[in-house]
């Protein structure tokens, strides 16, 4: 990407688009344009019509989204599948009517199946059934994942999507109901210290298996597949490691320093037993992940609970 392009970040007050400018202006890209929602609704064809034909963007990044844990994503379902779709569809169409150079479309691990073999690669995509609790919202990923193929074939565009595993970091997501399990339990964990309470609920048997990964690295493995990276294949962008949801509540208690109990509420439910990404192929375009889990931890808990 020229440093002088305009460069369109979509959903850049969420965890993801928030990283991706602040490593856009970390490498020193200064035309990066952004609408909050209240000024572009990205479900809505014609404002999305009229900010294309505004702001004729270089490039898009595509991290707009609604997103939330198993609660949220159980109990919306309807609104999960519909509002995906509806943002996917518009700026997919219209980066393509306004001749946009380059799209990076973000995905989500959970588009893979269900029990599909372990680590996951790209091509394991549409061999089996979904999680139930979060299919909407992986239907509307795996349409993206879709659009931006055949829009390429179609069309010739130039449009890339990518499948981060579990994510965290800045601007993270702390509510209790939709939030995902990494932050959920940090706050449950600093809010139980802070209250003295003896005992903490962590929701399922703490069996799953899950890949965790800093949205900082997230950001650099984008803009570095954006000059790397042309294809209709999908790239996991992830750790190639991961640890349970028992070992993980474990890591957050020991950093947080909440010396109470834990208490497994087994009647909530699991998600799919484990989601760990090979991550061969974006190894093999010259890229891999730096921060290590607890580091990347301790520096969120640090960032959102004590220098406050």
């Amino acid at each position: 990407m020229e440093l002088d392009a305009k460069i369109y970040v979509a959903g850049h007050k969420g965890m993801v688009g928030s990283a991706v400018v602040r490593a856009l202006k970390e490498k020193g890209y200064t035309r990066i344009v952004w609408r909050d929602s209240k000024e572009l609704d990205l479900t809505q064809q014609s404002e999305v019509v009229d900010f294309f034909e505004k702001e004729q963007p270089d490039y898009v990044f595509l991290a707009a989204a609604k997103v939330g844990g198993i609660e949220a994503n159980n109990s919306l379902r309807a609104e999960f599948l519909y509002e995906n779709l509806m943002i996917q569809n518009n700026v997919i169409h219209q980066s393509y009517k306004y001749k946009v150079k380059k799209l990076l479309f973000f995905a989500s691990s959970c588009i893979f199946p269900k029990y599909a073999p372990q680590p996951l690669k790209e091509d394991y995509l549409l061999t089996g059934a979904l999680e139930p609790t979060n299919e909407p919202y992986a239907i509307a990923k795996i349409a993206g994942i879709k659009l931006c193929e055949n829009y390429n074939r179609q069309y010739g565009c130039n449009f890339i999507s990518v499948m981060p595993s579990n994510l965290y970091g800045p601007n993270d997501n702390y509510d209790l109901k939709h939030s995902h399990v990494l932050p959920a339990l940090l706050r449950k964990f600093h809010e139980a210290k802070q209250g003295n309470l003896a005992r903490v609920e962590v929701w399922g048997s703490g069996r799953p298996k899950r890949e965790f990964l800093h949205v900082d690295d997230l950001a650099q493995a984008s803009l570095h597949l954006m000059e790397t990276y042309a294809g209709n294949v999908f790239v996991n962008i992830g750790t190639g490691e991961d640890l349970s949801i028992k070992a993980l509540a474990e890591l957050i208690q020991n950093i947080v320093g909440y010396k109470g109990e834990m208490i497994w509420n087994t009647d909530k439910p699991d998600g799919t037993p484990r989601k760990l990404l090979d991550v061969s192929l974006i190894h093999s375009l010259g890229w891999s992940h730096e921060m290590d889990l607890e580091e990347g931890i301790e520096r969120v808990y640090r960032e959102k609970f004590i220098d406050v």
